[in-house]
């Protein structure tokens, strides 16, 4: 399958080399290439240049947004969550209708400093707002709970842990849940919990996460649902 992974950053890098790796044709988007390409800094948490990075993935290309959405069958929104509206509006709405969004972001408001706070929160969430923003696209919220090492290799984490779908598209979670098989997630570790809506719930997971990797000191951990396995519990089956 054709993937765009929208940003440039840890998460988008780890997506896409996985994707890569699992066989499937992969872009990255982003604003603009030459300028991503000419960076030498390395962030503060880490990260170092992309080119870096892209010689050592030479099959995954790097494009404009709207270049990576034009190509792709599937896209994953990978972008920070208060520039993931502008990106998708500068990959052009005539290149996303139809088309299925794992949304990994998470809108964290970072103006009063860390930890972050989120903005929109408890009545709206970053996956609505995209949306409403863009109808042709199929949105599925999913893998915004973890660290993006775990997205793709769940067994990081000893034992049984989740993953969540939040989205209105039968067909598109269905497109999404073979994927995280592709990455290693179990059918009982992925938990449907119904429309698009029901991002928030899992979007407000991230400050007590931010706590949990504080308290624990790594990143590898993750939510585990006592009793999900329950009659009735997994959606989409």
């Amino acid at each position: 399958m054709r993937y765009a992974v929208l940003g440039t950053g840890i998460v988008g890098r780890t997506l896409a080399a996985k994707l890569d790796s699992l066989g499937h044709d992969v872009v990255i988007g982003t604003r603009d290439p030459a300028a991503t390409l000419a960076r030498t800094e390395t962030t503060p948490t880490g990260v170092g240049p992309y080119a870096a990075w892209q010689e050592e993935h030479p099959r995954v290309r790097l494009s404009t947004f709207a270049e990576a959405a034009a190509h792709a069958d599937c896209l994953v929104n990978a972008t920070s969550g208060k520039a993931s509206i502008d990106a998708l509006t500068a990959a052009d709405a005539a290149h996303l209708d139809g088309k299925v969004l794992l949304d990994v972001a998470n809108p964290l408001d970072f103006s009063r400093g860390f930890p972050p706070g989120l903005d929109p929160v408890d009545s709206d969430s970053l996956g609505e707002q995209i949306q409403r923003a863009f109808p042709g696209l199929r949105v599925v919220k999913t893998l915004n709970t973890m660290n993006c090492l775990v997205m793709v290799d769940p067994g990081r984490v000893a034992g049984e842990h989740h993953v969540f779908l939040s989205g209105d598209d039968a067909e598109a979670k269905k497109t999404a849940r073979e994927l995280l098989h592709s990455f290693g997630w179990p059918e009982s570790g992925v938990l449907d919990l119904g429309g698009i809506e029901t991002a928030r719930g899992t979007e407000m997971l991230l400050p007590i996460w931010l706590r949990l990797m504080g308290a624990l000191g790594h990143t590898d951990f993750n939510f585990h649902i006592q009793g999900a396995g329950g009659p009735g519990a997994w959606g989409g089956h």
